[in-house]
């Protein structure tokens, strides 16, 4: 029987934490010290309760370092970040100069210039950057992108995705668009990501609005020109949805579910990684380069406006 990895967790108390701890714990690998500089991590005593936590940077890279000399202790194989996006460069960079691999959460970086240093980095240290695209992995994405992959047209494309937050949202780094890099970058890559893998490189990219709290714009394809909404009010979910999220996709009319299915995710991409089929630095490339483009160019009135997106306008108007 292999013996279990050795991983480090950066970012314990954070949203997406519980999702790698889970992961860590169903793939039967061992959590040996996690970082945050708060301490809501209660979390952890039901995946690691005896796993070193640290709330200073100084003292938990102190310990990580001490890993790698000591004749007792296995050394760490893995370090997982979830931490604010934008420092998950230097965490990267932090785990590989610890001889592990990293395993990032998204967005791997916010500037697409960093993509190339960390493929350098990667190629020098010998250690894999590994990021979780877990979209890729939901059945009706895959279902979708083989339907895609034999057709000759380009389709007509609706993407919207509203997640309800309240007012700490924009309190917290997720607020601050250095630190985020806004909501299209925070909420919405993984979908453009996405919408990249079904429907192939990006042509074209326009953005007709994006504030703090909303975003939308066009996005052609090689075979899909798409419409796209994301929303962080919950004025914005239809009265039919009985849930703070809403999320939906139509291709030339037909709905798309997608709704469900999200939970399992991580762990089948921890699988995945494990088995050296994860998702790496060049699968990445794409969506960040979308990203990026979405905060920099000038807002357009296309004509290709969203539906949800001319609601919201004329609900703030009135």
């Amino acid at each position: 029987m292999q013996e279990p990895k050795k991983f480090a967790l950066i970012g314990a108390a954070g949203y997406i934490a519980p999702r790698h701890l889970k992961a860590i714990h169903e793939t039967g690998n061992q959590l040996v010290a996690a970082f945050d500089p708060r301490d809501s991590v209660g979390i952890l005593d039901s995946f690691f309760p005896h796993a070193d936590f640290f709330v200073e940077f100084e003292q938990f890279d102190h310990h990580i370092n001490m890993l790698k000399f000591s004749e007792t202790t296995p050394p760490l194989d893995y370090v997982s970040i979830c931490s604010p996006n934008y420092l998950h460069d230097s965490h990267i960079q932090f785990a590989l100069r610890n001889e592990a691999d990293a395993i990032c959460e998204k967005p791997l970086v916010l500037d697409p210039e960093n993509i190339q240093s960390l493929a350098q980095l990667e190629e020098v240290s010998g250690h894999r950057i590994h990021t979780i695209l877990q979209l890729r992995l939901h059945p009706a994405i895959i279902k979708l992108r083989e339907e895609i992959r034999y057709s000759n047209r380009i389709h007509d494309v609706d993407l919207t995705y509203i997640t309800s937050r309240g007012h700490w949202y924009h309190v917290s780094w997720k607020g601050d668009l250095k630190k985020s890099g806004g909501i299209a970058t925070n909420i919405g890559v993984h979908f453009f990501d996405m919408l990249s893998y079904i429907f192939g490189p990006v042509q074209k990219v326009e953005v007709h609005h994006h504030s703090a709290a909303r975003a939308a714009g066009y996005l052609c394809y090689e075979k899909a020109n798409v419409r796209w909404y994301l929303s962080l009010e919950r004025g914005d979910v239809p009265s039919s949805s009985e849930k703070a999220t809403y999320r939906s996709i139509t291709i030339d009319g037909r709905e798309i579910e997608f709704s469900e299915g999200f939970t399992d995710l991580h762990t089948e991409s921890y699988n995945n990684i494990l088995d050296d089929r994860g998702f790496g630095i060049e699968d990445t490339r794409t969506a960040i380069e979308t990203v990026a483009q979405i905060r920099t160019l000038p807002i357009v009135s296309g004509s290709e406006r969203h539906p949800f997106l001319a609601k919201a306008l004329s609900s703030e108007i009135g």
